[in-house]
């Protein structure tokens, strides 16, 4: 099948699942609600469903720049809104005094409730603020169940989406070159490091490309993917453009701090 082609082999379950909501909208004509997708999920979802007639999509994650975000794909004349998403937005409340809470501590402790990632959307801070999105549908069982993180008792209040912390994500461009597009070369051009400690950064399983763990040094880098290196920050290759007269890569790459 032809759409299998614009994507990487590993990437094909999630296509067949996409277009096994997409005939599942077309035959009960009613709207299928996903799980909180990543961006890179949303590419692939806008790609294969926009390929089709009568039936549309919108993604929503409780806030306008939120980087998870449900998709509700629909026939083209449901009209949808912000509650057909059914999401929610908590505050962590603890004691902001005598302990620290940082993002893993807060994913581990949701994640050990033995939920999906997919139940859950930005994790947001602010100084001393934490603030989550869920799934509607799990709110009671972690209302339930989320009673501590790390060594700090919590407890739950719910927000309207208005309240919610807003992220200002700011990428710094630069342009790099790089002999190849393998992972483990283009991370030592992004991030300026020897390519003998971005094959360690990958070995050691500190590297993801589009939130997927990536444990080959020779995986091949495209435009518009996320790489992520723990300790090191985040970056994006926004585009490549072409090669140099010396036969390398010209890539214009954001990053993160």
């Amino acid at each position: 099948m032809t759409i299998y082609q614009h994507f990487r082999p590993e990437e094909k379950e999630f296509i067949d699942q996409v277009l096994n909501w997409k005939d599942l909208v077309e035959n009960t004509y009613a709207p299928k609600l996903t799980d909180f997708l990543d961006p890179r999920e949303q590419q692939i979802l806008k790609s294969v469903i926009g390929q089709h007639a009568g039936i549309l999509f919108a993604l929503f994650g409780g806030t306008p720049n939120a980087e998870r975000k449900r998709a509700l794909i629909f026939p083209d004349y449901y009209e949808s809104d912000e509650g057909d998403f059914q999401i929610r937005l908590f505050e962590l409340e603890y004691p902001k005094k005598f302990v620290t809470i940082e993002h893993p501590q807060v994913l581990g402790s949701l994640m050990s409730l033995g939920l999906k990632r997919g139940k859950f959307g930005d994790i947001l801070f602010e100084d001393d603020r934490i603030q989550f999105f869920a799934a509607q549908e799990i709110e009671d069982y972690i209302n339930l169940q989320l009673q501590s993180i790390g060594r700090a008792s919590v407890s739950m209040k719910k927000l309207p989406f208005s309240e919610a912390i807003q992220s200002a994500e700011v990428w710094k461009e630069s342009s790099i070159t790089s002999s190849s597009l393998r992972l483990d070369t283009v991370i030592s051009a992004i991030y300026n490091i020897s390519r003998q400690k971005s094959q360690l950064y990958i070995q050691q399983g500190l590297v993801k490309v589009n939130w997927t763990q990536i444990e080959n040094p020779s995986f091949e880098c495209q435009q518009s993917d996320i790489i992520s290196v723990r300790g090191q920050g985040r970056s994006k290759i926004i585009d490549i453009d072409g090669k140099t007269k010396k036969d390398k890569w010209r890539i214009i790459a954001g990053r993160q701090r």
